[in-house]
């Protein structure tokens, strides 16, 4: 698919080294480190961190914004240890992530519709506290009225806490990079 003038946003690049996450973007030499190391894109063909910075640097902002590719990484970290350049794409994706939410390109409800957040059944919590205890990245918080409570936005979809709920108060949907892995599956 071809690019027309009218896709290019040039202010793109300059907006997401303005966010958090974003700042070192632009020491990207695209040496392809990332893509190599990165274990998404070994199991999912679209999503290449090489191809996402280019993108941006090329202005492509509703393209990346719109698409599902920017949910797809695993915020792993893999390819920060590589990067010759220091540039952190995990925080790059991150800082492309909040301009898509702070801008309306996905909501709350596209992230559990989509399976990248999960979210807390509240008639079937009983505060037991094990989601808060397990999560990794303490995403999981107990509100005021004594449930528990995750932020979509925070949410890292790994699944630990959906597994771990012993009550099964936790849902977490199927996400499209795990349909994605479970087609290349079934055609080797």
């Amino acid at each position: 698919m071809g690019i027309t003038n009218k896709e290019i946003n040039t202010a793109f690049g300059a907006e997401v080294t303005a966010t958090p996450g974003g700042e070192f973007l632009n020491r990207c030499f695209n040496c392809g480190a990332c893509s190599g190391i990165c274990p998404v894109s070994q199991a999912i063909n679209e999503f290449d961190p090489r191809k996402i910075i280019h993108m941006v640097r090329m202005g492509l902002k509703d393209r990346i914004l719109q698409s599902d590719i920017l949910w797809f990484c695993s915020q792993c970290q893999s390819c920060v240890f590589v990067c010759p350049q220091d540039v952190r794409f995990a925080d790059v994706v991150e800082a492309l992530r909040q301009i898509a939410l702070d801008e309306g390109y996905i909501t709350d409800q596209d992230l559990l519709d989509k399976g990248m957040s999960a979210w807390v059944e509240r008639d079937q919590c009983v505060a037991c506290l094990t989601c808060v205890r397990v999560c990794p990245w303490r995403i999981p918080k107990i509100d005021e009225k004594g449930v528990a409570v995750i932020d979509p936005h925070e949410c890292k979809a790994c699944g630990i806490c959906v597994t771990e709920c012993p009550v099964q108060a936790i849902a977490l949907n199927e996400s499209e990079d795990e349909r994605l892995i479970a087609a290349c599956g079934t055609s080797l």
